[in-house]
């Protein structure tokens, strides 16, 4: 299980469960385990998800599928506890979504 602190300080665990759900789903993301990490600890945009959840977004010039925006879903269920639920390359953030802080 990794561990990274978020933005907001909360520390956020990827379990190895998560890992196995988001790698099937998102092949591209099998070797985007460490920028997922970054996006949550350094995202350049976060944005509130439908659910509750936070959306950590990074831009990379380089990623599997190109130029991309990485989001990372995440929730903090407390100031010590939160957990990364999934990820997936878009080609741009959603505009529809609120947007909590921008870099």
């Amino acid at each position: 299980m990794l561990i990274v602190h978020s933005r907001g300080g909360a520390p956020g665990r990827l379990s190895e469960e998560r890992w196995q759900h988001i790698v099937p789903r998102h092949p591209e993301m099998d070797d985007q385990r460490e920028q997922i990490l970054e996006t949550v600890a350094e995202p350049d945009i976060i944005q509130q998800g439908d659910f509750g959840e936070l959306l950590a977004i990074g831009f990379y010039p380089e990623t599997p599928l190109t130029r991309k925006f990485l989001v990372v879903a995440y929730r903090e269920v407390s100031p010590e506890d939160g957990f990364i639920f999934t990820a997936y390359l878009t080609s741009r953030p959603s505009s529809k979504r609120v947007t909590i802080w921008k870099r």
